[in-house]
């Protein structure tokens, strides 16, 4: 709203100053302090509400050190992340930005789908909550949803280097704003698009439809019936495994910051057309007011983790678990960099991975044996190592040094071939 506001008053009134909205990188600092500062005070009246409704976690004792003292702590904190990323948001992004709505979107969809869940669990007294079938029902429509935006709506466009200097369709040429290059970018998929950035692999590029080659000449055609579950998946996985991770004070919110903050670089250099002709990446227009979005996001999360660092003042709940691993799954599919979830979110895939380990190795050994066996003594694998004796404090710091390494070697993988 702002945008439009100042805006308006530089091209109508050339009032000094007003034009600095202009900027991505002014809108998405503004964007991240008030964030930050959204979820400082809201965090504080939600905290004394959800305490005064006796809204609090119902801890089951699971023998895990400091486990018990936890029981009451206010759930439901996930409303504080979502108001204040979508204040800001509302505030300071163009509004008209299909990548913008989808992310709004995704955010409202999957913080409602968790609320609901809390609702039952907390309020309602019923410990299973929301079904498993509804949830996963509910992430797979809004999986569905952003798949078929990104492959249909026309604003979705994918731009790549034109080595053909001879090259004179202007309409569909995106020049570099550098002096020293001459590079040029043409169209090349308007709707309709499976291309996505794979790492280690020449080019850095994959078409999901090549896995329909076999069809015949016209695979291409078809490319949907690959795309759309492969998008549905990625959510869905990334959407629990963020959900998994939410164990320790402070854990999920901080690797979650973490994660933002590289996606939203990502988003950046795969919006500017300096930046892509440098890296040799695909150019994908419009994505650069992503930014705003990051800038709210990690101000949330470093907000949310004011009062969720140990010992936790607020939980999150599926609230906001699943929002945040909605909104970097959807984040990561738009700017076509899904293939570097396992490298950046390894702290979510790996939490998911000794969970199914767990359950398949123990159900396996309890036909063969007639026991049921375990490889770690606690899944998801942080109360492995609670079980060890090592502080839950300890092991998130320790997580989030992990975190930090994933997200510099997932911007690197953009330069290795």
């Amino acid at each position: 709203m702002f945008y439009y506001l100042f805006d308006w008053l530089d091209k109508n009134f050339n009032i000094p100053g007003t034009g600095v909205f202009q900027y991505i990188s002014f809108r998405t600092a503004v964007a991240g302090l008030v964030s930050l500062f959204l979820s400082l005070i809201i965090g504080k009246y939600v905290i004394k509400f959800l305490k005064k409704k006796q809204i609090g976690e119902d801890i089951r004792d699971l023998g895990l050190t400091g486990q018990v003292e936890k029981k009451g702590t206010p759930t439901m904190g996930g409303i504080i992340i979502i108001f204040s990323i979508l204040i800001p948001v509302l505030l300071f992004n163009k509004l008209n930005n299909v990548y913008i709505l989808l992310m709004i979107a995704t955010t409202v969809w999957l913080g409602v789908l968790g609320f609901i869940d809390d609702y039952i669990k907390v309020v309602k007294k019923n410990k299973s909550g929301l079904p498993s079938k509804l949830k996963l029902i509910g992430q797979s429509l809004l999986g569905l949803s952003v798949a078929l935006v990104l492959f249909f709506h026309p604003d979705v466009v994918i731009m790549e280097k034109e080595s053909n200097p001879d090259y004179v369709k202007t309409e569909e040429v995106f020049r570099v704003e550098n002096s020293s290059s001459n590079s040029k970018y043409k169209k090349i998929e308007t709707g309709k698009s499976t291309k996505t950035t794979i790492p280690f692999v020449k080019g850095n590029e994959f078409d999901y439809s090549v896995l329909l080659k076999w069809v015949g000449k016209d695979y291409q055609k078809w490319a949907w019936l690959i795309y759309i579950p492969v998008i549905i998946f990625i959510i869905c996985a990334v959407s629990n495994g963020t959900n998994l991770t939410d164990g320790l004070d402070g854990l999920a919110i901080s690797t979650s910051g973490i994660i933002g903050a590289t996606l939203g670089v990502l988003a950046y250099v795969s919006g500017n057309t300096i930046f892509a002709d440098y890296l040799n990446i695909m150019y994908i227009p419009n994505t650069g007011e992503l930014m705003i979005f990051t800038g709210a996001l990690v101000g949330a999360c470093l907000g949310f983790y004011w009062w969720n660092t140990y010992p936790a003042q607020v939980f999150m709940g599926d609230t906001g678990s699943l929002a945040l691993g909605g909104i970097i799954a959807v984040f990561a599919i738009i700017i076509r960099k899904e293939l570097l979830i396992p490298i950046l979110c390894g702290i979510f895939f790996v939490q998911t991975i000794s969970v199914i380990i767990q359950v398949v190795y123990f159900k396996y050994t309890k036909k063969r044996y007639g026991e049921g066996r375990r490889v770690f003594l606690m899944t998801p694998i942080h109360h492995h190592y609670q079980k060890k004796g090592m502080h839950e404090a300890k092991i998130v710091q320790r997580f989030v040094v992990i975190a930090i390494i994933l997200a510099v070697l997932t911007i690197i993988t953009l330069k290795l071939r």
